[in-house]
């Protein structure tokens, strides 16, 4: 959801704009929240690091993307926010935002419309990471983010953005989508996935 829709004028005025070199970091996992992020240009992945040092990329983001808004009601972030590219942000101080939700009830509102988009989000990842088999996996991504014709599935990110997502290998989600291709399920043109045919 456009950040337009749900930020009062008042917040959107004390954006503060910043670039990040690819590698930089946004903020570090207990740092002090300050506020959210509105990618305009770029890709930024919120990451942890496991026991045995491996990055886990919880959420990889786009332009028009948000990332950090539950830090508004956090002291500290609870992840990584890293730069996968060179990146430009909006940055939205914590202290304006909550001010502006505190007078204007019906942006409030609609922030926690946004909210309950993600959560929803978040259970069909949780879906998705249950299903054991890669095939079924990604069966399942294309169908429920195919547009209004059915058919067509436009990346946002790169595929090893995808297969962050999805949980998998960049390796395995390539050799998924190539078995689909070789079945005739799907065809592939840089971003854009056509879905071919119902499998058996």
């Amino acid at each position: 959801m456009p950040a337009e829709t749900w930020l009062p004028a008042s917040v959107r005025a004390v954006a503060v704009k910043r670039k990040f070199k690819a590698g930089e970091s946004l903020f570090r996992l207990g740092d002090s929240s300050e506020g959210f992020y509105r990618v305009t240009a770029g890709r930024v992945r919120m990451a942890r690091i496991d026991r045995s040092g491996h990055e886990i990329i919880l959420y990889a983001a786009g332009p028009g993307d948000t990332i950090a808004e539950a830090s508004l009601y956090s002291p500290n972030y609870h992840c990584d926010a890293i730069a996968s590219t060179d990146a430009e942000v909006l940055f939205y101080p914590k202290r304006s935002v909550l001010a502006a939700f505190a007078k204007d009830g019906k942006a409030a509102q609609s922030f926690t419309a946004m909210l309950a988009r993600q959560v929803m989000d978040l259970r069909t990842r949780i879906e998705q990471r249950n299903i054991r088999s890669a095939r079924e996996r990604v069966r399942h991504f294309l169908a429920l983010n195919a547009s209004a014709d059915g058919r067509t599935v436009e990346l946002r990110g790169t595929v090893k953005d995808l297969a962050a997502q999805l949980g998998l290998t960049h390796e395995a989600l390539y050799r998924t989508l190539a078995a689909l291709a070789r079945s005739g399920e799907i065809r592939r043109d840089g971003l854009r996935i056509t879905l071919l045919r119902r499998r058996r």
